[in-house]
């Protein structure tokens, strides 16, 4: 039998195992926009729980589980994190007024929770974390019938977790094009595998820092990605300045071998890596002489491509933004923790995500009373979301998530909140959510004005540029991490190099004959005079007539955002 106690340690470790594999799980994301990715989303999700639970002495499994999944709820970030976070809410269900645990009471609760998350999502998906949860629970079920064990019953649920995982490629053909397994199935396998751990073993994972950047599980050939992550191999002691990356084309009468180069690198540098194919020699070296690397080089064929990055400024230049960004975040929670229920005397009143401090001027200005900071690479709670909702001072209180991996989590609002009315309008775009707040009526009631609000968001296209975050493939085009790439209402249709120019071409598709109206917003690190320059640019390829707004958004992750209505 498993007591509350016991339930508790399982559940820390489980959350450790997570947490030391988040960047694996993150590195399976094969959409290469940058997101809020599934390992880091889930693990703050039971994190949230282990908070709960470290001064928390319950006696009983209800108890526990019970404070557990009130606290991932609240906690829960992304689509993976809130489905995670229903498993263990059913799970608390089934476990309610229990002292102790054994297999059938765990195959019961488990029921429970597989039944809840499935319920939660409108057109679930055959082959993601909620299959592996499904046969895992059938496993378990099966176990039960025999031996009524917890620890067998659980351990079955875990073999069969880690089965169910390796199918889902089978299951999910964009799975399957890249060579990689779900990345919420693997998540839900690391928390298992450490609850299993503790239980059957008496071992508690410990978390620790995994290294970032673990390159994707798949049959990459050199043709399909050159040196994955090879800058993972050097920590932040940067011993030499220079990443240098060059293609040689070998010389036909050539009778050097490819090892002589790599041993001449070796001594100017380190973190060498040499590739050959039939007639290039594709070539990785950390040093502070690249000049000698590619005078080398040159001895074994003609250089074909050349590419020379300072680390130590690129590594200065990633510490300033991870600050900027942590205080950012900081400050963000400031006023959210500052933030205080209020009594909901107005009639309606209006919640937003987003950020950016043009973005939040953006909202306020059409009426909303408070903005969550957050978006595309930083998921917010439910609790964040319930925070803002409780001190907006209104019997009814409109929602627009702004995000489709956040409007999962601001669907859990709803049940928390007694005392008022809370309507989430499904926006997945900033342009969406600009849309949603113009066509509210304020002499309509609020069930009219969630039909106008939800009916305005196909009536508007959105358009975003930014960069990749991995390498991967995407139809017929090949993405590295870094590139400038294009979405037209979330389809990946445009590489380049730069973003005005990757703008102009995404406005060139989107912008149509039946255009009224279009508008861009432009974020971080693009000047006036680049936006100027977009807007010049989208008139002479377009020849549009209409207006085009201008928005200094601020927004982190896009350069661009183009709305089109």
């Amino acid at each position: 039998m498993i007591n509350g106690s016991g339930y508790k340690n399982a559940l820390i470790s489980g959350a450790n195992n997570i947490s030391s594999h988040r960047a694996r799980i993150n590195a399976l994301n094969i959409f290469p926009v940058p997101d809020g990715d599934t390992g880091t989303n889930m693990s703050m999700t039971i994190c949230a729980a282990v908070e709960a639970l470290e001064n928390e002495c319950a006696k009983s499994i209800s108890e526990c589980a019970a404070i557990a999944a009130s606290a991932m709820l609240k906690g829960a970030r992304g689509n993976s994190g809130v489905i995670l976070s229903l498993l263990f809410k059913g799970i608390a269900s089934g476990l309610d007024g229990c002292e102790e645990m054994d297999g059938n009471a765990f195959v019961s609760a488990f029921h429970v929770g597989v039944e809840m998350a499935y319920k939660a999502v409108m057109n679930p998906t055959e082959g993601t974390i909620l299959t592996v949860a499904r046969m895992a629970l059938d496993a378990g079920r099966a176990a039960a019938e025999i031996d009524n064990d917890p620890i067998i019953v659980l351990g079955a649920v875990c073999s069969a977790a880690h089965d169910a995982l390796d199918k889902t490629p089978e299951m999910l053909p964009v799975l399957k094009r890249a060579g990689v397994v779900d990345a919420g199935g693997m998540g839900l396998c690391m928390i298992l595998d450490g609850m299993l751990s503790l239980l059957r073993d008496g071992v508690m994972v410990e978390a620790v820092e995994e290294e970032e950047g673990i390159s994707q599980t798949s049959s990459a050939t050199l043709e399909d990605v050159f040196f994955i992550d090879a800058a993972a191999e050097f920590d932040g002691d940067i011993q030499y300045t220079y990443c240098t990356e060059f293609i040689i084309g070998k010389a036909g009468e050539l009778s050097k071998d490819s090892e002589e180069l790599r041993t001449y690198l070796e001594g100017i540098g380190d973190c060498v890596v040499v590739a050959e194919d039939t007639d290039i020699i594709k070539v990785h070296v950390h040093t502070e002489n690249p000049g000698k690397a590619l005078e080398e080089a040159v001895t074994f064929g003609e250089l074909l491509t050349v590419k020379i990055e300072n680390m130590k400024e690129q590594h200065r230049k990633a510490a300033e933004k991870y600050e900027k960004e942590k205080a950012a975040a900081e400050e963000a929670r400031k006023k959210l923790e500052e933030l205080k229920p209020v009594e909901p005397e107005q009639e309606v009143g209006f919640v937003a995500v987003a950020a950016g401090e043009g973005l939040e001027d953006v909202f306020r200005e059409l009426g909303c009373n408070h903005i969550v900071n957050g978006g595309q690479s930083m998921n917010p709670s439910t609790d964040d979301i319930y925070r803002a909702v409780m001190a907006t001072p209104a019997k009814t209180v409109f929602v627009l998530p702004n995000n489709k991996n956040i409007i999962l989590s601001a669907e859990q609002v709803i049940p928390l909140v007694t005392d008022r009315e809370v309507i989430i309008i499904p926006s997945k775009t900033i342009p969406q959510g600009i849309a949603a707040m113009l066509s509210y009526a304020e002499d309509s009631t609020p069930d009219l004005n969630r039909e106008y609000m939800t009916a305005s968001l196909s009536n508007v296209s959105t358009g975003q540029v930014t960069y990749a975050a991995r390498n991967s493939e995407y139809g017929l085009m090949r993405i590295k991490e870094g590139d400038i790439i294009a979405l037209n209402n979330g389809k990946l249709t445009i590489k380049e190099k730069d973003p005005v120019k990757a703008v102009v071409k995404l406005a060139k598709e989107m912008i149509s004959r039946d255009t009224s109206y279009v508008s861009l917003i432009y974020g971080e690190g693009i000047t006036d005079e680049q936006a100027s320059a977009a807007v010049d640019g989208i008139r002479a390829k377009t020849g549009i007539d209409a207006d085009i707004s201008i928005i200094d958004g601020g927004q982190p992750v896009y350069y661009f955002i183009l709305s089109v209505e």
